[in-house]
């Protein structure tokens, strides 16, 4: 994965405790114990990290890191 992808982990490990073990392209929020409120907090932190506006609804529990990170790449360099 490139960059954006491991921007992500360093967010969940640093901002977030998620052991950095368990993070791999497809692994799910749901697979890492991340409820509803924590992805939205997740999305909150990554707008302003990347500059990048992502709906709430965008991306889900049963969403793949993977997933989330080529939703980052397509909106890099869109104004929030």
């Amino acid at each position: 994965m490139g960059a954006v992808y491991e921007k992500l982990v360093d967010l969940l490990v640093n901002h977030f405790a998620v052991p950095r073990a368990q993070i791999r392209p497809d692994a799910t929020f749901e697979e890492l114990d991340m409820d509803s409120l924590f992805v939205v907090e997740l999305l909150l932190v990554i707008q302003s990290e990347f500059e990048v506006e992502i709906p709430d609804d965008a991306v889900g529990r049963a969403d793949s890191i993977g997933h989330l990170a080529g939703i980052v790449e397509s909106g890099i360099g869109v104004a929030p």
